[in-house]
């Protein structure tokens, strides 16, 4: 991947979501809910203190997260959809 997000920011990847309900219908594009959940791919370094010192994030590459349904910018690259989130998006990490 190329990009390298700045400050506090993170880029997740959402996971796929079912193409079939338990009962067997199988959802359309427009039906299925927004992805709540996926896993980093890249981090930033994180904030800066007013001291110039950097405030290390929680969250990690490959840490499966859950984040809030409407956060994030959505992007495109290389066939794939990427969410760039602020760490406060994050709103548990999945173990």
């Amino acid at each position: 991947m190329n990009l390298k997000p700045l400050g506090d920011r993170l880029v997740v990847l959402p996971s796929e979501q079912e193409e079939q309900t338990s009962a067997g219908i199988f959802l359309p594009e427009t039906a299925k809910e927004k992805p709540q959940q996926g896993q980093v791919v890249a981090a930033g370094p994180g904030l800066r203190k007013e001291n110039g010192e950097r405030i290390p994030l929680d969250v990690k590459v490959d840490d499966k997260v859950l984040y809030a349904k409407y956060a994030g910018t959505s992007i495109k690259l290389n066939g794939k959809e990427y969410l760039i989130l602020k760490e406060s998006d994050i709103l548990a990490i999945v173990e």
